[in-house]
């Protein structure tokens, strides 16, 4: 959510940054209506305020028996009550138009965030491991998979397109790596363990951006609720509505949850495999910080979601993302890409955004300063550490054998209760 007095008072600087995110113009727009809102504001309270002095006259009048003016003045309070009430009702379309135009703006990206429409505009910051000189065709986990029991088949006749059942050696391996991401990021980077619940309110998801806009990419109930698609829904709206302390920042929770995406916007793309599921497992972590904070806290979480594929040595790159390929709430945002031999490209794996305060006044989430002269926004960040499922996708075709076996990465080994490798059936 933006915040209009900073629109009223650089409307120029508010739409550049929005040209950046390859939208028009919409300073001017706003400004109106917040003019429009504004100024019945400013009428109801200077009715507000000869409602009063009226009302002290008329007890003036009375006590010196003068019931003509008396009369008068409380004709004048009636009429005042009148217009206030139209007022009301006048002032709710121009702020409701006002709070709704402000919902559907996405964040503003960040200085240094490069130009750019879509992912051919992102910047690659660095590459880390060698892929593997395979003497043999690899091959994709779609095709090794499913003799190492990853049941597509099972997913598709349960539950439809885009579900898969992971039995034995296949679903060992997935649990290993979600408890494993799980105790790195809390035993190592200081995140605490949080079980959050998968369904949430509305107000839960306005808070984090995915209402009222992305709607069509989630899965509601039919008492009202939604299925979380990411952790960063509950994990963040934990502060919500709520004032901190300073000292009790940073604030950083880790969880490790079942997420549904209805991939609405995804038809035709990765259908084969676990790429894109509309179920899966992911480790999340969410940042709250003080605003001079972030920057620092983006880079650390960052490298909290690398430390996962720098242990499991599986090769990625990191890539700054431009101002057009940014996800709505993020003002900067790093994406992690591992590297999958069976497609020969680097597929995104993690995806680390700092949101600034955007989120924070969706949420009304605020922290009192140490000298306690006043409050301030809190800084949310959030990030993949990491997808469980396309985490499996790489191991499994990064540690392929010939034989259509699956060497179990030597971090996993404690894991895996001495299965060292994943023998096709």
């Amino acid at each position: 959510m933006h915040d209009i007095r900073a629109i009223r008072e650089d409307p120029a600087a508010f739409d550049a940054g929005l040209q950046r995110r390859g939208l028009s113009p919409l300073a001017a727009g706003l400004v109106q209506l917040d003019e429009e809102r504004r100024a019945r504001i400013g009428e109801a309270q200077a009715l507000q305020t000869r409602r009063n002095e009226a009302s002290k006259e008329i007890g003036k009048a009375k006590a010196a028996r003068d019931e003509a003016t008396a009369q008068a003045l409380m004709a004048e309070v009636a009429g005042i009550k009148e217009r206030m009430a139209a007022l009301e009702s006048e002032a709710a379309g121009p702020d409701d138009a006002l709070n709704a135009a402000l919902a559907a703006i996405p964040n503003l990206p960040a200085p240094g965030v490069p130009e750019g429409e879509d992912e051919s505009g992102n910047v690659e910051q660095k590459r880390w491991g060698t892929p593997r000189t395979l003497d043999f065709a690899p091959r994709d986990h779609a095709d090794i998979g499913p003799a190492l029991g990853l049941d597509f088949e099972a997913g598709a006749q349960l539950s439809g397109a885009r579900f898969t059942v992971l039995r034995g050696q296949a679903a060992r391996l997935h649990r290993a790596l979600g408890q494993f991401m799980l105790d790195t990021q809390t035993a190592a980077h200081g995140y605490q363990e949080t079980a959050p619940p998968v369904l949430v309110r509305d107000e839960a998801l306005f808070g984090t951006g995915q209402l009222p806009k992305f709607a069509e990419d989630l899965f509601k109930t039919t008492d009202g609720r939604w299925l979380i698609p990411t952790a960063e829904v509950s994990l963040t709206n934990l502060v919500r509505e709520q004032i901190l302390a300073e000292a009790s920042l940073p604030q950083r929770f880790a969880a490790l949850t079942t997420c549904f995406r209805s991939e609405a916007g995804a038809a035709g793309r990765d259908t084969r495999g676990l790429i894109r599921q509309h179920q899966f497992e992911k480790v999340e972590l969410v940042a709250i910080t003080a605003p001079d904070q972030s920057d620092e806290e983006h880079e650390r979480m960052t490298r909290a979601a690398e430390a996962i594929l720098e242990a499991l040595e599986l090769p990625y790159r990191r890539m700054l993302l431009c101002a057009g390929d940014m996800g709505f709430t993020a003002r900067k945002t790093f994406d992690l890409e591992v590297w999958l031999p069976g497609q020969q490209t680097y597929r995104e794996i993690s995806s680390c955004s700092n949101c600034g305060d955007f989120q924070a006044r969706r949420m009304d989430a605020r922290y009192r300063t140490v000298e306690g002269k006043g409050t301030a926004f809190v800084h949310t960040l959030n990030g993949s550490g990491l997808a469980v499922g396309r985490t499996l996708v790489a191991v499994i075709e990064n540690y392929q054998q010939a034989d259509g076996s699956v060497s179990v990465p030597e971090i996993l080994k404690p894991y895996m209760g001495g299965l060292e490798v994943l023998l096709p059936a």
